[in-house]
């Protein structure tokens, strides 16, 4: 039976995304067969519909790298046909065919059952983006780090992995700052639980090796000099969990807030985090974020409006997170 994905192909240098019929036959080896039912939009899916290189190192390849949905059939005692299941990363949408269709067929081992309390939407609507959050939150907790410490900033405050973390850390009790550079969305972030907002100006220009402390910690989807001036304003033994590279990959800083105020610099993996931490993610995930706050930060599109918030979520019109209806 056919069914309807986005395949991207190279041609010559470019890189080319579009909607095709393609037939079970063409997925990829796995345990576990999948009705996809949802997916979501993250920056690295923006890129990848937008035909920029470096995302995707095979092809073709079936884009999205969230998909929930239904098991059709399955050849893994863990899972059986009728449950409802759920990937972040792990490749999908890069080595191995991703969320972006009807169908997907995939190892069993990347495979997780939707948590109680969530839909299969929900996990969607937090995705990628919501679970790097939670990881983030969850180092700055090994990190030692509590809200008697002082406030949190979060950059790139009104995305995806912004939102989720600003209600993540709001109801852990923390004073949250967030930086964005949407100061129209000041009420939305507020609403998240954020209890200062800055414009991301203060941090997106070069500034001084070592600021004022005005942080104990901070979560950056943002980097390249954003992240400097964050760890150059993190007092002393605070800790910063970088995520993203918004602004750029590069980190154009000193070592000055490392060897003289102890602050760390957290990396967070969400691609291929293992399976014993993506759990507490979610775990968290599930029983703390605020589903209400949830439903506030989501959009919902259909299928065939992909293109259009992926060029979107690019030129940072995206508020909060997207689901997309596959199914």
């Amino acid at each position: 039976m056919s069914f309807k994905a986005v395949r991207v192909d190279k041609a010559d240098k470019a890189v080319v995304a579009r909607f095709v019929e393609m037939d079970e036959a063409d997925l990829m080896e796995g345990d576990v067969t999948i009705r996809v039912t949802h997916s979501t939009v993250n920056y690295k899916d923006g890129l990848v519909l937008g035909g920029r290189p470096g995302i995707v190192n095979r092809f073709p390849m079936v884009a999205g790298v969230d998909l929930a949905g239904i098991v059709e059939t399955s050849s893994a005692a863990a899972f059986k046909p009728g449950d409802e299941v759920f990937i972040n990363g792990f490749g999908l949408g890069q080595s191995h065919f991703g969320g972006y269709a009807q169908k997907a067929r995939v190892p069993a081992k990347w495979l997780m059952k939707v948590p109680a309390g969530l839909t299969r939407a929900q996990t969607m609507a937090i995705g990628t983006a919501g679970y790097t959050a939670a990881l983030a939150v969850l180092a700055l907790e090994r990190a030692r780090l509590t809200p008697k410490r002082g406030p949190v900033l979060v950059t790139g405050a009104a995305g995806g992995v912004g939102s989720v973390a600003i209600a993540l850390l709001a109801a852990a009790g923390w004073r949250v700052i967030a930086a964005t550079g949407r100061t129209a969305e000041a009420d939305y972030l507020r609403g998240l639980g954020a209890a200062e907002i800055i414009d991301r100006n203060e941090l997106s220009a070069p500034g001084r090796p070592l600021g004022k402390e005005r942080w104990a910690g901070a979560i950056d989807s943002v980097g390249s000099t954003t992240l400097v001036n964050a760890l150059a304003q993190t007092s002393y033994r605070g800790a910063v969990a970088a995520c993203g590279l918004a602004q750029g990959p590069d980190l154009p800083g000193t070592v000055m807030p490392f060897i003289l105020r102890g602050v760390s610099l957290l990396g967070i993996d969400s691609v291929n985090c293992p399976m014993p931490r993506r759990r507490l993610a979610w775990e968290r995930l599930a029983t703390r974020l605020d589903l209400a706050k949830l439903e506030k930060m989501t959009s919902t599109i259909k299928f065939d409006q992909l293109f259009r918030a992926g060029a979107d979520i690019l030129a940072g019109k995206v508020r909060g997170r997207l689901v997309v209806e596959i199914d």
